[in-house]
């Protein structure tokens, strides 16, 4: 298999690792947490003018035409810095719902906003009951005239805050727990009958628990065809996988080399403690666990711009199941050879280590993840 990227991509992987680099100090990054935003409104500018925001969007919608790739590169490269711009609930997951599910009315009249930055998103698809079941449905939609009156309850919507525009599953027909029935709509966030209690998420994101009372909709809301949104979400979501397990190849890749080097200089007994051959063992451990991470991000990207069906589903579901591994491990074994100094605040080595948790449970855990593998 070819693993060499093209000048286009080695490009956009450079530029975001010199953004990371030169100006997402960890110190800001905490400031920018800490805010009533959450995240720097000049950073997303910025996204948006180096063209970052559309890259995965198709040319004829105004984006570069890039795909599972470039955001892997991109995605990766956010895991390093801790990126908490909402680069995966906008343009991954609602942008995603809409590029995959829209027709070219909805595409000229949301897209352009997401790309140009002007637009914020988010995909409001979990419940309380879902336990990760994309199809475990309360909310409804049911039908009033030409339009649709929503109710439900949507649980941990990423970026619902900052949101403009929520993405929302419903049930239109069936049963709960139906694959057929479920429908996808674009909602105004400050529709009437649409409210929101917002708060942090451990790993210094936000998020919402979004209340939808009778709130009424026009039938160009309706984002597909009625009933059959299932497959467009599920898409949208393994495209959030994908970016998420990014995330924490990056994530990883930063806490085994900062583990690295503090073992370099750490002294104890009259030595650095990586002279130590059972330390030694675990540094190797952690360098492996990325390495086998990255090596399944690869195929899984790839497998995705090949084409989505059930071998790309399956490549996903398997780096999942990687990723929510070696994270653990990582993360435990950084914060453990770090000694007391992991537990703290001021250091970067926990943050990492809460965002590598988040992204385990995420879209599915391991345990869900193996059972989906074997069921594909």
């Amino acid at each position: 298999m070819d693993f060499s990227f093209t000048e286009e991509q080695t490009l956009l992987e450079e530029s975001v690792a010199r953004f990371i680099q030169n100006d997402y100090a960890f110190d800001d990054r905490q400031k920018l947490v800490k805010s009533e935003l959450g995240f720097s409104a000049d950073n997303w500018s910025t996204f948006a003018e180096l063209g970052w925001l559309g890259v995965c969007f198709a040319e004829a919608d105004g984006g570069f035409g890039g795909g599972a790739v470039e955001a892997m590169l991109m995605l990766e490269n956010f895991g390093k810095g801790l990126v908490v711009e909402p680069y995966l609930a906008t343009v991954v997951l609602a942008g995603g719902a809409l590029k995959h599910g829209g027709n070219a009315e909805q595409k000229a009249r949301y897209l352009p906003g997401i790309i140009d930055g002007s637009t914020q998103a988010a995909l409001a698809y979990a419940e309380p009951q879902g336990r990760f079941n994309l199809a475990d449905l309360t909310t409804t939609a049911a039908k009033d005239g030409g339009g649709y009156v929503l109710n439900g309850y949507k649980a941990v919507v990423l970026n619902g805050p900052a949101a403009d525009v929520l993405v929302i599953s419903a049930r239109t027909a069936g049963e709960q727990r139906d694959r057929e029935g479920v429908s996808l709509f674009v909602v105004d966030a400050g529709a009437a009958g649409v409210s929101r209690r917002d708060y942090p998420t451990v790993d210094g994101l936000r998020a919402s628990e979004v209340t939808l009372e009778n709130v009424k909709v026009d039938a160009d809301a309706l984002l597909g065809a009625e009933g059959e949104g299932l497959a467009v979400l599920e898409q949208a979501i393994d495209d959030g996988i994908l970016c998420v397990g990014s995330e924490a190849v990056g994530c990883m890749e930063v806490l085994y080399k900062d583990t690295v080097e503090y073992c370099k200089t750490r002294k104890q007994f009259g030595q650095p403690i990586g002279k130590f051959q059972v330390l030694q063992h675990r540094m190797v451990d952690m360098f492996m666990e990325h390495e086998q991470s990255k090596s399944l991000m690869y195929m899984a990207a790839m497998r995705m711009d090949e084409g989505y069906g059930p071998e790309a589903q399956k490549a996903v579901s398997a780096f999942k199941v990687q990723v929510g591994k070696s994270g653990r491990f990582v993360g435990q074994n950084a914060v453990q050879l770090h000694g007391g100094m992991g537990m703290t605040d001021e250091l970067n080595i926990g943050h990492y280590f809460k965002r590598l948790t988040i992204i385990d449970t995420l879209f599915g855990n391991v345990d869900f993840h193996l059972k989906r593998f074997g069921q594909l």
